[in-house]
């Protein structure tokens, strides 16, 4: 059997991995990237919406965004409309295979070795080091590294198995590619015979293609075919009939989120935003908090969970409040029955909510906590939620 021996073996060859194997290979260590996929430029299940703020923190190329948008239309289950507009970009779409194989050209420029059709079938932690082994057409092949990143996406089987966990609140997501017609704006569709207690979008990425998907717990394909005639009836789209693509999204985060000798990163540690399943600018950010916690664990030689445990201080420090405050805000959404939700829609149109949140400096595409925080506050609907006696408070301050 071949053995190979590395500083750090990542797990999942996504943006994730990718970001962590760059700023480690930058740094001067050996790094490995598994990836179970036999091309980076394969199909993934996400419709690709980044920020504004995202592009430019992690200096993604021109090359891999489809188009900048600035605007989007909500729509209730009865068919009322609020309207998000700023003039300025608010995120990008990037085509996903190009972006992940733009990442991980990145981080094989700076010294990272990929190996692609590899399925880890085993994963070992000793007091020295930890050694992986993978199936590959040819033969077993054994690595050793003395540590490793487990970037996998959701529901990896690894985790579980090293007693880290698993997440349990979960969601499925799906998508399928669409030929629209009049279509020039991200439109988003909510109510329980769309999408149960998650919400349906329409997401253009260049003339006359977009994303038609949802989030949803359970029959994910059976309703997103429902919504696609929905779309069709209304002259939306050309045809319902199209391939479907699937995923699993957490809404929380994993309990632990490292180890001895281990860190895991991403959708794999559920560092994922609950209001809307987007999650590559948030791994991004651990992405790199987990590398500058390994690199500094690796010089000094102290590679045990307690030392590693320092990356979960640092990523919740930066992320646990969002993370807090949108997983409370998505259970209070799932509570809302559709009238519920027409009803707040009026309120927010007659009140110019949505106006005023939209002048704010720090409103962001990313950062919901403010806005959340704001809507409870705001008198008309802080009153409509205790007419309707929804159980839903801000957060108090120690």
């Amino acid at each position: 059997m071949t053995v190979k021996r590395y500083d750090v073996v990542v797990i999942g060859g996504g943006p994730v991995g990718s970001q962590v194997a760059y700023q480690l290979a930058k740094m001067g260590h050996s790094i490995a990237v598994l990836e179970r996929k036999k091309s980076l430029a394969e199909p993934v299940c996400c419709t690709g919406i980044i920020s504004q703020e995202c592009a430019s923190a992690f200096a993604i190329s021109e090359s891999v965004i489809l188009r900048r948008v600035n605007s989007a239309r909500i729509f209730s289950s009865s068919g009322q409309m609020l309207r998000l507009w700023r003039p300025e970009p608010q995120a990008c779409i990037v085509d996903r295979p190009a972006f992940n194989a733009a990442l991980a050209s990145r981080a094989q420029s700076a010294g990272a070795e990929y190996v692609l059709d590899a399925l880890v079938n085993d994963l070992e932690v000793g007091s020295h080091g930890v050694s992986i082994e993978i199936a590959s057409q040819e033969e077993a092949r054994l690595f050793e590294a003395r540590a490793a990143v487990i970037a996998t996406g959701f529901a990896s089987k690894l985790i579980e198995k090293l007693g880290l966990g698993k997440i349990n609140d979960f969601v499925m997501g799906t998508q399928a590619e669409v030929e629209t017609i009049g279509v020039d704006e991200i439109e988003v569709y909510m109510g329980k015979q769309i999408a149960p207690d998650f919400f349906a979008w329409l997401v253009p990425t260049s003339p006359g293609r977009a994303w038609a998907g949802l989030l949803t717990r359970r029959a994910p394909g059976d309703y997103l075919r429902k919504f696609m005639s929905f779309l069709l009836d209304r002259g939306k789209i050309a045809s319902g009939k199209t391939a479907l693509s699937y995923g699993g999204i957490p809404v929380k985060p994993l309990a632990k989120s490292y180890g001895h000798r281990l860190i895991i990163a991403g959708t794999a540690a559920g560092q994922i935003k609950p209001t809307t399943g987007g999650g590559i600018y948030y791994g991004l950010l651990c992405a790199d908090i987990a590398a500058n916690n390994l690199h500094r664990a690796l010089e000094s030689g102290n590679l045990s969970a307690g030392n590693l445990a320092r990356y979960e201080t640092d990523w919740k420090r930066k992320l646990g409040q969002e993370l807090r405050t949108g997983y409370r805000a998505r259970k209070f959404y799932e509570r809302l029955s559709d009238i519920q939700v027409d009803h707040i829609f009026d309120i927010m149109r007659m009140n110019g909510i949505v106006e005023t949140l939209l002048k704010e400096d720090d409103l962001s595409f990313d950062w919901h906590g403010g806005a959340v925080s704001r809507l409870l506050r705001h008198q008309a609907l802080s009153t409509a939620f205790k007419i309707m006696k929804l159980p839903f408070l801000p957060e108090r301050k120690n």
